[in-house]
């Protein structure tokens, strides 16, 4: 159904080329004082991790500015709060380890890529340290770095993702509620579901 399917390295650079040195020597085995600053100013991310049935999982992530705590040089650590207990992120690392991590700032066109491995921990000081409102979190991600580079702006840019007056219409767009009910073949109603939707957002926040 394609005119072509690239199945070799060698094909691969034939299209696209090489990389310089200079992007070819930008990633770093740890997290510096440039990384640091970028996961301080991280509101949101998307957590990558593979099941034990092959698939790629993303998670994404959010709670305040620098909610990812950097423990030395060598390892995040990321608070679990109220969700939905699926725990597929967990439940992944309990057979690959494996985790890639994007860093986002709003309003900043650069992004900080990380790589490594995770593990599901409980710490009563980081737990503590997680606390909001007075609720720590159970569990925690903590993720020993492999790799971590800065990722070039030309994707923000052709995405005009931080510019309001080019976003597109959602009015169209299903809900939550409409797509739970119709792919769980659920017996609520949209609106029982948008209820529940919402009490959760009031009462389980943290």
């Amino acid at each position: 159904m394609f005119d072509e399917v690239i199945t070799t390295r060698d094909r691969l650079r034939e299209i696209v080329g090489t990389p310089s040195h200079r992007m070819a020597g930008k990633c770093i085995d740890h997290i510096d004082d440039i990384c640091r600053r970028y996961i301080a100013a991280s509101p949101y991310i998307v957590l990558s991790t593979r099941g034990r049935d092959g698939l790629l999982d993303m998670s994404p992530k959010g709670d305040a500015v620098g909610f990812v705590h950097v423990i030395g040089d060598k390892m995040l650590a990321i608070p679990e709060r109220l969700g939905n207990q699926r725990a597929d992120t967990f439940d992944n690392l309990m057979t690959n380890p494996e985790v890639g991590i994007i860093f986002l700032i709003p309003g900043f066109p650069f992004i900080l890529r990380v790589s490594g491995t995770g593990q599901v921990v409980r710490d009563e000081s980081l737990q503590a340290m997680f606390a909001i409102k007075g609720k720590e979190p159970d569990l925690i991600t903590a993720v020993t770095v492999e790799e971590a580079f800065v990722h070039c702006a030309k994707s923000i840019a052709r995405s005009n993702i931080w510019h309001p007056e080019k976003w597109p219409p959602t009015e169209h767009i299903p809900s939550y509620a409409v797509s739970t009910v119709a792919h769980a073949a659920l017996a609520e109603s949209v609106d029982e579901m948008q209820a529940m939707i919402d009490d959760d957002f009031d009462n389980r926040m943290y």
